[in-house]
């Protein structure tokens, strides 16, 4: 990853740590969110308005028009419903099955699956080292939920939960290209983002009710808190600054994130949670991190 600022913008690497260190600290806070008696569908719901409001507020004060092509809304709403709605709602639903760790290193073949995409639709290409290096990061994300996913087999609804996490990566590939796909088009990001996450969290409330769970919210401060902050940070600005990376450097690389995320996000747990690294969850944290270091700086070089 290049550490030189650019001639506009934030530099490369704040918009790949950035988003790192966010989505790894909201795997802690929404604990405070699964603590609540709100059902985890209502809350992704009351996460994804918030945000939306956010962003259109944002956007209205940095001067931007909330109007967008009516062909735009069409890709706003199949993004929310995909990615904001479908996409999360499946790694809840997932995690009932099978461990998280199964679903992070799942989530880890985004990098791959967003280099094939971008090379189908714009014909961007990525090296081979660049693709052994994330293949190494991916391998170093398994040893560390090795003991999960050796376990995985062995629980019931095992088949349930590895489709349900399949589904959950396919939606979030998707949902971010259709966002890129706007953006490319010259439509300004955070008013996308605004409608997107709107659609998506109208259709989670609206699922919630017609399911009858209800539109239920907790008044408790962890509750609030932890909503205001998975929805300004975990969503508005770390969403925001992820395709900001993806329209610089390629949908790739920045996928590569969600490789990273974990790693920090278990470092977190142990400082908070009492998580003990075992001596392979330490090696696959090297060869991790020793991988990300080559897949971006291959990427870096790469590049003019």
């Amino acid at each position: 990853m290049a550490a030189g600022k650019p001639a506009r913008g934030l530099p490369t690497w704040f918009l790949f740590l950035a988003p790192v260190l966010i989505w790894a600290s909201t795997w802690h806070v929404i604990l405070y969110q699964l603590a609540s008696r709100v059902p985890a569908l209502t809350s992704v719901g009351w996460r994804f308005l918030l945000a939306a409001l956010m962003l259109a507020g944002l956007a209205r004060w940095q001067g931007r028009s909330l109007k967008l092509p009516r062909q735009a809304h069409a890709f706003a709403l199949a993004t929310g419903v995909i990615q904001y709605a479908g996409n999360y709602w499946a790694v809840y639903e997932a995690e009932r099955h099978v461990p998280s760790g199964l679903v992070a290193v799942l989530f880890c073949l985004m990098v791959f699956m967003n280099a094939l995409v971008a090379w189908l639709l714009w014909r961007q290409r990525v090296s081979r080292r660049f693709l052994a290096a994330s293949s190494g990061a991916v391998l170093g994300v398994a040893l560390i939920f090795w003991p999960e996913l050796a376990s995985t087999g062995a629980r019931p609804g095992a088949a349930l939960g590895l489709g349900l996490s399949l589904f959950a990566v396919v939606a979030a590939v998707v949902g971010g290209f259709f966002t890129l796909v706007l953006t490319r088009r010259g439509l300004p990001l955070l008013p996308v983002l605004a409608w997107s996450m709107g659609y998506g969290a109208v259709f989670l409330l609206a699922l919630s009710l017609g399911t009858g769970q209800g539109l239920a919210f907790d008044t408790a401060w962890t509750y609030v808190a932890s909503l205001v902050y998975l929805a300004a940070f975990g969503s508005v600005i770390a969403f925001t600054l992820y395709y900001k990376l993806a329209e610089r450097r390629g949908p790739a690389q920045a996928a590569l994130i969600g490789v990273l995320v974990p790693v920090i996000a278990l470092v977190i747990s142990a400082l908070f949670e009492g998580w003990q690294a075992t001596p392979l969850a330490v090696g696959g944290m090297a060869l991790c991190l020793a991988s990300l270091f080559v897949a971006t700086r291959s990427a870096s070089a790469a590049r003019p």
